[in-house]
């Protein structure tokens, strides 16, 4: 069978070859009927389209919008809010026939995604500033929208008030007369446990939790409170918790960096023996659908994911348009707003 091409289904259509070209690439230079009576006829003749990798070399463009996750692929796919933000991220590229590819942070193959993935633009989601992976893609000179992280000079980030949310979280335990506060994070290194001294450089530059424990300390601090902080290296059953709750002096609230944790925590609570909010008050971060499936449900700080997920999405298309109209204004980095949500995970002390 003879190859179909533009020029069969324009000689069957009589029209030009461009008229067809047309049809798939500039649909807005036709007429509805004449674009419909092309299609008709190149699905008639078993013509799929114009080759991706042609087209990607006649426009300059892939079609194509990358995120950049340092944590495993994974685990982002396996987490409700991580899909959430997703889902978000490619219903809004879809409005404008774009793609949505997720790219491994790994640079030690022969293949580097970072660097070797063709793409339009990309969206780095709460990165180490120094990530190796990071660096191929600013050197790339693609535009990048910088989420739950800190952008560069004069690029634009979507964030959410994670110091604004802690603190009222640690506001929020203060007020119900707790004064034995503990506070679960990752970030302090490998080993659980209770920690001193500052974060170290590489989890100093991870915004999310800097700012959650900025924000916790200041309300903290402002009450005359001095918080044990616990290392957790990773959202597994939270062991790190786990003695403090068997000490006589023993704190009556957790603090916790996610929802994740704060579940874990409920978990290691109710082994230990003890009740909550009766004998532990326990807070969230993010809203995390698995929060309102928690026994008792879980008081939290909210953030509106899909809202910033959205917002990402389309700061870097208002980016990568302005790359063809230089003229076009550029968007402006965003601080979205979050909420406590109070549920029954917390009481006032006896």
């Amino acid at each position: 069978m003879a190859r179909v091409t533009l020029q069969s289904i324009a000689d069957r259509v009589g029209v030009s070859r461009m008229t067809v070209s047309n049809a798939f690439s500039r649909p807005d230079q036709l007429s509805d009927a004449l674009r419909t009576r092309i299609l008709a006829v190149a699905a008639e003749l078993g013509y799929l389209g114009p080759d991706p990798s042609a087209r990607s070399l006649a426009t300059g463009t892939t079609g194509t919008i990358g995120v950049l996750w340092a944590s495993a692929l994974r685990l982002a796919l396996a987490d409700e809010v991580s899909a959430r933000f997703l889902g978000a991220v490619a219903d809004e590229l879809g409005t404008s026939g774009l793609a949505l590819t997720l790219v491994p942070a790994s640079t030690d193959g022969p293949v580097v995604p970072a660097r070797d993935v063709a793409l339009d633009g990309a969206i780095a989601f709460s990165c180490d500033p120094e990530l190796p992976a990071l660096d191929w893609l600013q050197r790339r000179e693609l535009p990048v929208v910088y989420v739950d992280m800190d952008a560069p000079a004069g690029d634009v980030a979507i964030t959410i008030d994670d110091r604004g949310g802690a603190r009222a979280a640690a506001a929020h335990i203060v007020e119900r007369g707790h004064r034995r506060v503990a506070l679960l994070t990752p970030g302090f290194g490998p080993e659980p446990g209770v920690v001193d001294g500052p974060l170290p450089d590489a989890a100093a530059r991870h915004r999310v939790i800097s700012e959650r424990l900025a924000g916790w300390r200041e309300a903290l601090s402002a009450a005359g409170v001095e918080p044990w902080v616990v290392n957790q290296p990773d959202e597994s059953p939270a062991q790190a918790i786990v003695p403090l709750l068997t000490r006589p002096d023993r704190p009556t609230a957790v603090l916790c960096l996610t929802d994740v944790l704060a579940q874990n925590v409920l978990a290691a609570a109710s082994d230990a023996g003890l009740s909550v909010p009766g004998d532990l008050a326990v807070v969230g971060f993010d809203d995390h659908p698995l929060a309102l499936r928690t026994r008792p449900t879980l008081t939290t700080v909210r953030q509106d994911v899909d809202a910033k997920g959205r917002a990402a999405a389309r700061a870097l298309l208002e980016l990568v348009a302005g790359r063809a109209d230089p003229e076009r204004p550029r968007p402006r980095s965003r601080r979205m707003s979050v909420h406590l949500v109070v549920r029954e995970s917390t009481a006032a002390t006896a």
